[in-house]
């Protein structure tokens, strides 16, 4: 086994002995019986309305719900990425438990790497499949799929991906508090540019749509989940589409090629940055 994977090993192990998965777990089941309750309330209550035309109300009840869950699997997705990463290096080397490690055979990028595949792999896992129970329980109480069903995942682990990225680089530089801290205004940076994004495009204020894009740019994160929420719903038309893009669960804003192009970049050079700064610090 490479050391690398030894590393990754470790994490899995490490995570286990201080009851993180436990405290995940827990959280994970109170909010898919919330959710659960919420989805069947809400398609009852949608029911006596009529629809016809460009208005269906199942749709923006479907697509609203398929939205909420997404958002709460990228919340929870990222609790889970920021303990396991924010005290990854700085943190450990603090307590002492870096030094024996970054040594030969074992240096200091493959234990940087070992600690983001482990987290990675961890969270990637746990997104996924808490985004296919979320469309589950939403098919299963109103009969609906979403417009696409495998791109919103795949957008989301990119988006997880990017967020342990950025959690192990804070790890290089700052305490684990101060992390912790900077990783969560971070994620509420880029809700905010989402915010911002969709209040825009209902005013048509060309000058908040530039502010919300630019920081969806400088957080890839934020563009690869606004792309996660648009296709959930990217079929509707008409009315139903205004207003499921008007709602906080969801989006006007598609994929392309060149924002992933660049978030790819972008992940690689917070790879590079956190590997010169790890190399940099004195243990």
């Amino acid at each position: 086994m490479t050391p690398t994977l030894i590393i990754a090993r470790h994490v899995l192990q490490e995570s286990v002995r201080r009851r993180v998965f436990v405290v995940v777990l827990v959280l994970t089941l109170l909010f898919l019986g919330l959710f659960t309750l919420a989805t069947v309330e809400a398609f009852n209550a949608q029911s006596p309305f009529g629809g016809g035309g460009t208005f269906n109300p199942l749709s923006i009840t479907a697509v609203t719900l398929f939205g909420l869950g997404v958002f709460s699997a990228l919340f929870l997705a990222t609790v889970l990425a920021v303990f396991l990463t924010l005290g990854a290096v700085r943190g450990d080397a603090e307590r002492g438990l870096l030094q024996p490690l970054v040594v030969r055979p074992l240096g200091r990028r493959e234990f940087l790497l070992g600690r983001f595949v482990g987290a990675d792999a961890v969270c990637i896992g746990y997104i996924v499949v808490l985004y296919a129970v979320v469309v589950l329980i939403v098919h299963q109480a109103g009969g609906v799929w979403p417009d696409h069903v495998f791109g919103p995942g795949l957008a989301l682990a990119a988006a997880i991906t990017i967020l342990v990225a950025l959690s192990l680089l804070g790890s290089v530089f700052m305490s684990a508090t101060a992390n912790g801290i900077a990783m969560f205004m971070l994620y509420g940076a880029g809700l905010v540019a989402g915010l911002l994004a969709s209040i825009g495009a209902a005013l048509g204020v060309h000058s908040v749509q530039t502010i919300a894009h630019d920081i969806a740019i400088a957080l890839p994160f934020e563009g690869l989940y606004q792309a996660a929420l648009h296709a959930l719903g990217s079929n509707q038309t008409g009315l139903t589409q205004v207003l499921v893009n008007l709602g906080p669960f969801g989006s006007s804003h598609p994929n392309s090629i060149a924002f992933d192009v660049w978030a790819a970049f972008y992940l690689a050079v917070v790879a590079l940055l956190a590997t010169a700064g790890f190399e940099r610090r004195d243990l």
